[in-house]
């Protein structure tokens, strides 16, 4: 017997909102899964690339470095300063714990858009001591608060950090690291400050800058869970650095 037209066009109703409803449940599970740090999305671009490291600040509390490091660890870049007068307040603890370690260490710096560029640069060097095995000193820009609507003159912008960027080459002996994201990147970054290594953020895929450059090292999550910490913030970002190991022992030395 021939099924029914109406029978028919009743199942295939039912077929098509099952499919709807069932991709929309794995749409809301994969968010959930991201948002709680188990599934990165990117993870499976970053592993082509073997050197991991992360980067930590207050957020993250107290933090048990040796432990840290024996999860396949291999650098960490620590928050030092802000602005022209905020010093991270576990830097210091920070700084002295993780030289314990086999782990290269660096400094990065929040950049201020309402702050002298010379201003900034030498509060990060009264902050950070000069190390020649460190990692080289990083400059994080990227938009704040209202910045992104509102973005801060690129003219202007340019030339404190380029001030900033030029005390610290000369202070520390090495290419300056700037550590942006895509926005920020475009606005401020983009042909400009070719004598620096850059650090971009893509959390979602592989990154490519605009301008064809090559990138130094990738923070490709914000949302890793490691053992180790236990800050007010329980995700912790891992990054990658490109290159083997031999350009990586020879990297800002």
């Amino acid at each position: 017997m021939k099924e029914d037209h109406a029978a028919v066009t009743k199942r295939k109703k039912n077929t098509i909102i099952y499919l709807i409803v069932l991709v929309i449940g794995v749409f809301f599970l994969t968010v959930f899964l991201w948002y709680q740090g188990f599934l990165i999305p990117n993870a499976r671009f970053a592993n082509e690339y073997p050197i991991k490291g992360v980067d930590v600040s207050a957020y993250q509390g107290e933090i048990v470095w040796d432990q840290l490091e024996k999860q396949d660890m291999r650098f960490a870049f620590i928050k030092a300063t802000e602005g022209s007068a905020h010093v991270d307040r576990y830097f210091e603890m920070n700084w002295h714990e993780a030289k314990d370690t086999r782990l290269r260490i660096g400094a990065y710096h929040f950049f201020s858009f309402d702050s002298d560029g010379k201003t900034q640069g030498q509060h990060f060097i009264n902050t950070v001591p000069a190390d020649k095995d460190s990692l080289p000193p990083v400059i994080d820009v990227e938009f704040y608060g209202d910045k992104e609507k509102h973005p801060p003159d690129v003219k202007e912008v340019k030339k404190e950090l380029d001030n900033m960027v030029r005390m610290l080459e000369n202070h520390y002996g090495k290419r300056v690291i700037i550590y942006t994201t895509s926005k920020a990147y475009n606005f401020y970054i983009k042909n400009h400050f070719e004598d620096c290594d850059i650090w971009i953020r893509d959390v979602y895929g592989k990154p490519s800058l605009p301008d064809k450059r090559k990138w130094t090292f990738w923070q490709y999550t914000d949302r890793e869970r490691l053992d180790g910490y236990e800050g007010e913030e329980k995700f912790i970002d891992v990054n990658v650095f490109k290159g083997d190991e031999e350009a990586f022992r020879e990297y800002g030395r």
